[in-house]
């Protein structure tokens, strides 16, 4: 007993020294507590034991190592560079809820993520708790396999350069060729969209909106083939592309010019008015004559046409101003 507790005291002493910055030699702490060397490198080994567990609630890596420099060991700490357990569940759950994966693209990528992010003992939990709906899991039906794609076009997006891809639009249109000026890659209700500009006055003459400072968005599983071009494109600072600012105010993917809108919306969820439209602002506020629900005069930013779908789904919650 009194050993265990001599133990004790000791780890505890070299771990507040460690976290507080200090150099453990082996050979003084021995001789200062009256032990052997194996006996301090046993309770580092402690200490490392106790480190990789808080690690899992944490997200803190903090690791002990041997500086040949200063002929010690001591505390390396790098903040967040791991995943908490339940952060990788909650980004599994967001995977599985995207959709946007054959079957089995979305079971490797799952299995890829909780094997190298998860520690051992804890993957067969996670794995557990996302069993059923991988099990239940739809793959979205036009099966089309195309990470390598993606990333074929963020390369040109980074390098500035053209690209001529083969395109199937909707149904039962024919295949259509495009040489693009690529700006970014979106994430939207299922699918993975590149927004682009296109370099060929005579296909933009049959477009309805001319000269229109937004750009053209294309679903990526519908690009047939793919070809980066050596010719490069400039972009002004001032003039790029800013896809975050973009995102806000398009929905549904949708092409089409920048408009506002304002309506009045009577249900009874705001918030979720104000999530779905990121550039919504309430304008006024009444309570209405049932007094359970508000009304709000909203307006919003968006592209497209996209909103007036949006709109409709509401019902008699929204008026239109």
């Amino acid at each position: 007993m009194e050993d265990s507790i001599d133990k004790i005291g000791r780890v505890l002493d070299i771990y507040t020294r460690l976290i507080n910055g200090a150099i453990i030699n082996k050979f003084e702490e021995a001789a200062n507590f009256g032990v052997n060397e194996r006996s301090i490198q046993r309770d580092i080994d402690s200490i490392r034991n106790f480190l990789e567990h808080t690690l899992v609630t944490s997200g803190v890596e903090k690791n002990i190592i041997y500086d040949r420099s200063k002929k010690g060991y001591c505390l390396e700490e790098v903040h967040q560079s791991k995943f908490s357990n339940g952060e990788v569940l909650a980004i599994c759950k967001i995977m599985l809820d995207s959709r946007a994966f054959t079957k089995s693209e979305m079971d490797l990528m799952l299995n890829k993520f909780i094997e190298q992010c998860v520690p051992e003992k804890n993957q067969k939990i996670i794995k557990e708790l996302i069993d059923n709906e991988k099990f239940h899991y739809i793959e979205p039906q036009h099966k089309s396999v195309f990470v390598d794609k993606i990333w074929d076009l963020g390369l040109a997006i980074k390098e500035h350069k053209y690209i001529e891809i083969k395109y199937q639009g909707i149904q039962g249109t024919s295949i259509k060729t495009r040489k693009l000026k690529p700006l970014a890659i979106m994430f939207s209700e299922y699918y993975f969209y590149l927004t682009a500009f296109i370099d060929d006055e005579g296909i933009k003459e049959n477009f309805s909106i001319l000269n229109d400072s937004s750009p053209t968005i294309y679903r990526i599983d519908r690009i047939q083939s793919l070809r980066i071009l050596k010719e490069r494109f400039r972009t002004p600072y001032s003039n790029r592309f800013e896809e975050g600012e973009f995102k806000k105010r398009v929905q549904f993917m949708y092409g089409g010019k920048l408009k506002k809108i304002r309506f009045k919306y009577s249900g009874y969820s705001v918030e979720a008015v104000l999530d779905r439209l990121p550039t919504a602002k309430i304008e006024k506020k009444e309570e209405t004559f049932d007094g359970k629900r508000c009304r709000y005069t909203i307006s919003a930013e968006v592209f497209g046409d996209g909103i007036d779908m949006w709109l409709r789904s509401q019902g008699d919650n929204i008026k239109m101003i």
